[in-house]
């Protein structure tokens, strides 16, 4: 089809076209002038002097269409002796000559209904055989199928070219960007006037192995973000330890799919004789790096934790190991261990957020410093400090993840999920969800989020009576032993144990009592501990020297006790006291009703 007859043209061709036909005149008469006729050729190469018919043998001149590199008189090698040929205008050209060998997809909509006009090679070789004249939703259904009537209604009543990219044609073999260019052409003349009528070129660029590519990276992406995510989850305790006397509950969420995974960990440990340790970090950095040196750090507070040291200790131990194991990561953590006797949560930070407590009443309070720097950083003494966390009262340990928001001060988050937590009410697991959602924490979220709930039941009623605490000092010498043996029989008795587990319960405080005695210093004292699950028995003293198990020879008379105690508890161990001294303990678990 030759667009030529429909004198269509681009917006501003007819300009550029009149333009260069003055231009072409002009210089016609130039050369008319100067009797220039035709455009010589470069001479060739040499001719034979004998053959004057040889083209340009006699200085006459050549044939134009002939041209070389030789060297001519006068001339210099590989320069023409005349002015170059003549260019072919563009306008010589037909657009449908032109448009017709192009790779990529066209056709020429027109009208409100954009009835079809033209679709060149490319496009039939696509899509198959188009006739013309139909409107394109009937003609070319595969535009309506790619979403683009709408954007041809668009680009007709804007005069603006539109661009659609990556749209699937149907069948989702092949991936197009759609340019749709606005087109003016008169109308064929009736009544004597031209009308003038507006169309649409529709360019098709084939950008399938772009999109496959792209494609490719993102599944890529997809695998790696969720091989960082496994490993993240299964170095997270896959389920949280219960203690007795807490009610704890932890959730984690990994950044949306625009973020890589982080390094946010937590844990639960349980220290025996009714401690318990919590703890929450966040290694700085993103991928599975992070989440490899979370990992080691993890393992390591567990250790750590073990030992049964203050909370500052063990995050000065795991300062060092933080900048052995890379001293490009640095990360912050809370580590608390919370002891029902006294009803306090003892904690030291390494440049992590304060832990939040919200009491019976409503009352929130933050946890206030000491706080160091971070882990890996090296060169300082952390301190410990303690918060109350008595009955019904509930403590929450977060990451940065949870408050944190561009644009804004990190301490205004605080004060947000300070406001969140006076109202959050229920199960520990409750309210880690509503946390969640109040402070805007969903599944496109921009960074990793850990947040721990625990809770200290306010217990009444039936629940209470499986609770109980009874105290001794131990004051005086030697006959300490017999009072606390009789002391152990009658609390025991009256907490309805079985006959076995009250002479197991009466030998083991027998044995710690007369061990503290022999190797303590005062004050002294026994304490007796039951909760829903276990019996504890615990002797404290003035002196820090702990206790070891070892082997007595037959001959020996003591280093027994120690022994007979592992022997016939479930666990005990033993850890320096605030302020020094010691506190030895064993447990008991109580038979299952």
């Amino acid at each position: 089809m030759n667009f030529t007859r429909w004198s269509a043209r681009f917006p501003g061709t007819q300009r550029r076209a009149a333009a260069r036909t003055e231009h072409a005149a002009a210089q016609a008469a130039a050369q008319a002038k100067r009797g220039e006729g035709s455009v010589p050729a470069a001479r060739g190469g040499r001719a034979d002097p004998a053959d004057r018919s040889a083209p340009g043998a006699d200085g006459g001149p050549a044939d134009p269409t002939v041209s070389g590199t030789g060297s001519g008189t006068g001339t210099s090698p590989g320069r023409s002796t005349g002015t170059p040929a003549a260019v072919p205008s563009l306008d010589e050209l037909s657009v449908s000559e032109v448009i017709g060998r192009l790779p990529a997809l066209v056709a020429l909509v027109h009208g409100p209904e954009h009835h079809v006009a033209y679709v060149n090679d490319a496009y039939t070789a696509g899509f198959g055989t188009r006739l013309p004249g139909a409107p394109a939703h009937e003609a070319l259904p595969e535009l309506g199928e790619l979403g683009l009537l709408p954007l041809l209604d668009q680009v007709q009543r804007s005069g603006k070219p539109r661009t659609a990219k990556n749209r699937t044609a149907p069948g989702g073999t092949n991936t197009y960007t759609v340019t749709c260019t606005p087109v003016d052409f008169p109308k064929a003349e009736s009544g004597g006037e031209a009308e003038a009528h507006t169309g649409v070129l529709i360019h098709l660029a084939d950008v399938t192995d772009h999109a496959e590519a792209v494609e490719r990276l993102r599944a890529s992406e997809r695998r790696q973000r969720e091989a960082a995510v496994t490993l993240q989850r299964s170095l997270l305790p896959q389920e949280l330890e219960q203690p007795d006397d807490l009610r704890v509950a932890a959730t984690y969420q990994p950044g949306g799919t625009e973020a890589a995974v982080g390094g946010d960990w937590y844990d639960v440990i349980t220290l025996g004789a009714g401690r318990t340790a919590l703890v929450i970090g966040d290694v700085m950095g993103r991928g599975v790096r992070a989440a490899a040196v979370m990992g080691q750090l993890r393992t390591a507070v567990r250790a750590y934790a073990r030992l049964d040291l203050p909370p500052h200790e063990v995050l000065q131990l795991l300062d060092g190991l933080a900048a052995e194991i890379d001293a490009s990561q640095i990360a912050t953590c809370v580590y608390a261990v919370h002891d029902p006797n006294e009803g306090l949560l003892a904690y030291a930070s390494a440049g992590h957020l304060p832990i939040l407590v919200r009491d019976e009443d409503g009352t929130v309070r933050r946890a206030a410093d000491p706080t160091g720097p971070p882990l890996g950083t090296g060169g300082w003494l952390h301190t410990s400090g303690t918060i109350p966390l008595g009955p019904g009262s509930t403590a929450v340990l977060y990451t940065d993840g949870l408050v944190e928001r561009r644009g804004e001060d990190i301490d205004e988050g605080v004060a947000a999920l300070e406001r969140a937590l006076s109202g959050a009410q229920g199960t520990p697991a409750v309210i880690c969800d509503r946390l969640m959602r109040a402070l805007g924490v969903d599944a496109d979220h921009d960074d990793d989020v850990a947040v721990m709930v625990l809770q200290q039941p306010a217990r009444t009623g039936p629940d209470a009576e499986l609770f109980h605490n009874a105290v001794l000092e131990l004051l005086g010498g030697v006959e300490a032993a017999p009072r606390a043996r009789a002391f152990a029989q009658g609390v025991l008795a009256s907490w309805r144990f079985p006959v076995e587990l009250c002479d197991l319960g009466v030998l083991a405080a027998s044995e710690l009592v007369a061990n503290s005695l022999q190797h303590g210093t005062p004050p002294m004292r026994l304490r007796l501990r039951r909760t829903d699950r276990r019996l504890i028995i615990e002797v404290t003293d003035g002196d820090d020297h702990l206790p070891r198990r070892r082997r007595a020879e037959p001959a020996d008379e003591t280093g027994r006790g120690i022994s007979i105690v592992a022997t016939i508890a479930s666990a005990w161990g033993s850890r320096r006291t605030p302020g020094g001294g010691k506190a030895v303990w064993c447990e008991f678990a109580l038979p299952d009703k």
